[in-house]
């Protein structure tokens, strides 16, 4: 399985609503509930309407469209960087899942799939 790594830095944030987002932007991803409006997108194009962010992420996804009947994939990377302590932020789209890292265990990270038996594509 492929793993593309993506070059841009990322910020999770918590917003005041979405008003000021970029959706033009090449990345960015909303979560909405009855307690938070949620944001992750390029770090330099956090809106100024932030309530809280958390800069230094990087991202990587799953190359290609999973389909839905597909188990465990997610999980798999999940357990692999878990066991090399290794927190992960997770997003899933319809096509497939992005994850985040922080930007200080980004190539280890990257390395650490390598071993497990993910390519890594540019």
């Amino acid at each position: 399985m492929e793993i593309k790594k993506i070059n841009y830095d990322f910020s999770v944030c918590k917003v005041a609503d979405y008003s000021q987002v970029d959706f033009d932007s090449e990345y960015s991803f909303v979560g909405k509930t009855d307690e938070e409006k949620s944001l992750i997108c390029i770090t330099s194009h956090v809106p100024s309407n932030v309530i809280k962010r958390e800069d230094g992420w990087k991202a990587f996804r799953i190359q290609g469209i999973l389909d839905f009947t597909l188990i465990g994939i997610l999980a798999e990377i999940a357990g692999i960087l878990a066991e090399n302590q290794i927190a992960i932020c997770a997003i899933s789209t319809f096509n497939t899942d992005y994850i985040l890292t922080k930007k200080e265990n980004y190539q280890k990270a990257l390395k650490v799939l390598v071993n497990a038996g993910y390519e890594i594509v540019e």
